[in-house]
């Protein structure tokens, strides 16, 4: 089995969550690869290019594959278990399902209308320290990327009832439609800094590393 981290949107590998869940399972003998979405060109970031990023890490001898994801990147691994069989297991930290709602309704319309016209809007980047542009295709990319996921894929939701990003709700409906989905709420935001030592001892179990 590999194991795959994807971090969040304007995150990097470096990020808080990445380095704990990398040591804890280095500590089990086990590598998890933790590539860094951004690719050098923050920019031109959409969905779309990840699932194609981190289809490409997958082994080639289709040997199966748990994805960890974080927010956007909690998304982005539930599209590639639709897309890949090679997908078995999810789990999903504060995933962004209906974020493009949430998200658009945050920026309002004369933002909105301001991206539109210039292609770009600074987003400040976690990961760099600093404002980068991103461009409008992300936006236009992203519409097509709702939570229509039907493929029945074991998953483990750990999500903050405390989210200011995006609300517990989104995990919430999400679980209700798929059966397959186990959600565990944590007191906590959507960084979900102050719970690590509960979402790992989550996941240990959800993927059986004893």
């Amino acid at each position: 089995m590999d194991y795959i981290y994807l971090h969040g949107f304007a995150s990097s590998p470096s990020s808080t969550k990445a380095r704990y869940l990398r040591d804890h399972f280095a500590e089990l003998g086990i590598d998890l690869k933790t590539p860094d979405l951004n690719q050098g060109d923050f920019s031109q970031l959409s969905i779309t290019r990840q699932i194609l990023q981190i289809a490409a890490e997958f082994p080639a001898n289709s040997a199966p594959v748990t994805l960890i994801g974080s927010s956007l990147g909690g998304l982005t691994a539930a599209w590639l278990a639709e897309k890949y069989l090679q997908v078995q297991r999810l789990v999903l930290l504060a995933p962004a399902f209906e974020f493009l709602s949430h998200w658009l309704q945050q920026l309002g319309a004369d933002k909105l209308k301001q991206w539109q016209l210039e292609q770009y809007l600074p987003i400040y980047h976690y990961g760099e320290g600093r404002s980068l542009p991103l461009s409008y295709n992300f936006l236009l990319d992203a519409a097509n990327y709702q939570d229509r996921l039907l493929r029945a894929v074991p998953t483990l939701i750990l999500h903050g009832v405390g989210d200011e990003v995006i609300p517990i709700e989104a995990s919430r409906n999400f679980a209700k439609s798929h059966p397959q989905v186990k959600l565990v709420e944590l007191n906590s935001d959507h960084a979900l800094g102050d719970v690590m030592v509960d979402i790992w001892q989550q996941i240990q179990v959800f993927c059986q590393l004893y």
